[in-house]
């Protein structure tokens, strides 16, 4: 009779969550094995690999993990029922509030958790860009729904307002990781905001979520 081998002793679910955590805390690279093994209970080498494979597969795990879960504050940029300046607003404050939260690693994990990487794990910071440019793509649709639905002029240089946008995003996680608080990062929020009013003719104009 063929041996099944010991079952396993851990929730493959919570052992993802607990990874996205360590890697988002110590980056891809200088997260190892025997850390990822140790949060999750202190399990052998062989059931970690018998249950993701390889770290470059949990990785990707915790990744999409983090993208259903904390990555979610970036949503309300495809939201149509709001008006776009609404949902770029909402989508910046909801994600400066979840970088600077303590209850879980500062910053952002699509920006911080592969900063550097050696030659060999290159493909790791083109995965992470991939899911960065994601978000740059709904935040383009945002804006190009601005202009369509003429809350901004049709002379509005797109390229150059997705750009300022996705640097302010990608910045906070800098931010956070230096313990600016929110309240700083949120005030600076609405002086960036002032420039769609600019762009838009309704300087001083408030919206967005404030939550």
């Amino acid at each position: 009779m063929p041996r099944t081998g010991r079952p396993r002793t851990f929730n493959r679910d919570d052992a993802v969550a607990t990874a996205m955590l360590l890697f988002w805390e110590h980056g891809f690279e200088s997260t190892s094995l025997a850390q990822l093994r140790a949060v999750m209970g202190g399990i052998s080498a062989a059931s970690f690999y018998a249950a993701f494979e390889s770290k470059e597969v949990l990785f990707r795990e915790a990744v999409d993990q983090y993208m259903s879960t904390y990555g979610q504050v970036s949503e309300s940029f495809r939201d149509k029922s709001m008006t776009s300046k609404a949902a770029i607003e909402q989508g910046l404050r909801r994600s400066a509030r979840m970088q600077t939260e303590s209850s879980h690693p500062l910053g952002c994990l699509l920006v911080l958790s592969a900063v550097n990487c050696s030659p060999e794990q290159k493909h790791i910071q083109e995965m992470l860009a991939k899911e960065r440019e994601k978000v740059r793509g709904w935040l383009k649709d945002c804006i190009e729904r601005a202009v369509a639905n003429d809350e901004l002029p049709v002379s509005t240089d797109i390229s150059m307002l997705v750009t300022l946008f996705e640097t302010f995003l990608r910045g906070i996680s800098q931010q956070a990781r230096d313990c600016v608080p929110y309240v700083a990062i949120d005030a600076a929020i609405t002086q960036l905001m002032s420039v769609w009013d600019a762009l838009s003719g309704k300087q001083g104009e408030q919206g967005g979520d404030q939550a």
